[in-house]
């Protein structure tokens, strides 16, 4: 294993032919990998490194070495404060937001369109911007204790990281409604039968079978590759586009104010549960 570089929340490094993402950020009395300004930093020299080439990296493995899941989601509480902070400065959170959200956006489409076979390896919770992280990747792998939500509506918002664009794209559109509409969460079993996830392994066993998965990605010319790629999973580009603006426009509401006001505050041990 070559290591690129390790940050405060996740770790680039090649492996063989496959370069790996490993998610570590853990903060106590937080969920899991929650995506916030510094994991934004980080996925975005993650992105630079794969417009760059990738390093020659014939495929792209995302996972996670946290026990409680792949990713919980956006930093809601950093999300909070930085609302009221915008606010109380007399400047615009919209602004902020849109800001965000556009670089959020950039990264997630760097690792949706890179022209080599990208997999997520999940397991545990994969809610939220979690979900359309591993949305992104070609092929999900996950163990039996995964589980996909889109909680947003519970918050006043859409999903804002591509999800409904995304997963609309991989399953029919009822199923995208009913996690939308419902905010419930959908198991790893449901999600193998539906096609969203193309392994469905023991426990523990996802990044194991994701590499096996990765290695025999590598064995093809890469510019057929890439082609095929290009062919089987266009970027729905113009749908992306409205989910911002949507996400933007709902999350200076007084209701999404109120929910998030209420998620930093609740005692609740796993407030983001469904």
């Amino acid at each position: 294993m070559t290591t690129v570089f390790t940050g405060e929340t996740l770790t680039l490094a090649h492996v063989g032919s496959t370069l790996e993402v490993t998610l570590h950020r853990s903060v106590p009395g937080a969920a899991c990998n929650e995506i916030g300004e510094q994991s934004l930093v980080e996925l975005e020299r993650v992105a630079a490194y794969l417009r760059e080439g990738a390093g020659g990296a014939r495929a792209l493995l995302f996972s996670s070495s946290v026990p409680r899941g792949f990713c919980a989601g956006a930093d809601l509480r950093a999300l909070y404060y930085g609302l009221v902070a915008k606010r109380d400065a007399g400047d615009s959170p919209e602004v902020a937001v849109r800001a965000f959200i556009d670089r959020i956006h950039a990264v997630f489409d760097t690792f949706d369109a890179v022209p080599i076979t990208t997999i997520a390896a999940v397991h545990g919770v994969v809610f939220g911007g979690g979900f359309e992280l591993a949305l992104t990747c070609d092929v999900i792998v996950a163990d039996k204790t995964a589980r996909f939500c889109f909680p947003e509506l519970r918050l006043g918002l859409v999903p804002g990281f591509g999800g409904i664009p995304r997963l609309a794209r991989d399953v029919g559109n009822g199923v995208v409604r009913d996690l939308l509409f419902t905010g419930r969460s959908l198991n790893a079993q449901r999600a193998h039968a539906l096609g969203l996830v193309s392994q469905l392994v023991a426990q523990g066993e996802a990044p194991f079978v994701a590499r096996k998965v990765a290695e025999q990605a590598a064995r093809f010319d890469p510019e057929t590759s890439a082609a095929a790629k290009a062919f089987a999973k266009p970027l729905p580009t113009e749908w992306l586009a409205r989910e911002k603006d949507t996400f933007c426009r709902l999350f200076t509401s007084p209701v999404v104010e109120a929910a998030l006001r209420k998620f930093v505050t609740s005692t609740d041990a796993r407030p983001y549960l469904p």
